[in-house]
């Protein structure tokens, strides 16, 4: 009787989890080839131990210059592409659990963009939570930062949603110790309260050097006020 109500409970929780509907689908799977890279990288590449992992989706992917516009932080880079919270946090034990590092910082954008099958923000935040506390199960003292997502031309229409969950995960990650959300809104703003263009590539959504230059200015002030340099 007791293993069968064990065996139930486990069953419930496992069919209850917010990414049990995202493991099989083909936009979730399709990264798997980009997970083993890093995999790959884990095995073949020796990192500092007091490293600062980057995560998420193609604004860090594309980041060029991160190793050094955080320097004397070393870095570990880990973008891929299109990130949505819900393939991040189907793959979150591999891409952060080889890496005992000094702090972790996660920037993804693409669970609302203004489509057809956009998150909700509650959905978005329930899916930070459960990011979060996959990192907590192994790491439970390390630094997490979260890089709001930015307001850009592209899905300007989505920002109000947008908005709602940056404000949501804020939320989360008042109530998480050593969890913190780096404010970015007010920097990509111009005086008319629009996305300022010329902190973005053609395309109005990713960042040019510019734009990467307002970030490293925006994260390195609380990796320093966090970590204490």
């Amino acid at each position: 009787m007791t293993r069968f109500l064990l065996s139930s409970i486990l069953i419930a929780v496992v069919s209850c989890s917010p990414i049990q509907q995202y493991r099989q689908l083909p936009e979730v799977t399709a990264w798997e080839k980009d997970i083993r890279r890093f995999e790959h990288l884990d095995s073949v590449e020796v990192y500092k131990p007091d490293a600062i992992l980057f995560a998420g989706s193609s604004s860090i992917l594309l980041w060029s210059t991160l190793a050094q516009d955080m320097a004397p932080y070393p870095v570990i880079q880990r973008g891929y592409g299109g990130a949505r919270l819900s393939d991040l946090a189907v793959y979150a034990p591999r891409i952060f659990y080889p890496h005992p590092c000094r702090a972790i910082v996660m920037f993804v954008a693409n669970d609302i963009t203004g489509n057809k099958d956009d998150k909700s923000p509650e959905e978005v935040a329930r899916l930070f939570k459960f990011v979060l506390n996959t990192i907590r199960r192994k790491f439970p003292d390390t630094p997490v930062f979260w890089i709001a997502i930015t307001p850009t031309s592209l899905r300007w229409e989505a920002w109000p949603r947008i908005r709602e969950a940056n404000g949501l995960i804020r939320e989360a990650c008042n109530q998480d110790k050593n969890t913190h959300l780096i404010v970015t809104d007010f920097a990509f703003l111009n005086s008319s309260g629009l996305p300022d263009d010329g902190l973005f590539r053609p395309d109005r959504l990713h960042l040019n050097s510019e734009g990467y230059a307002v970030w490293t200015k925006l994260i390195r002030k609380e990796l320093n006020r966090v970590l204490g340099d």
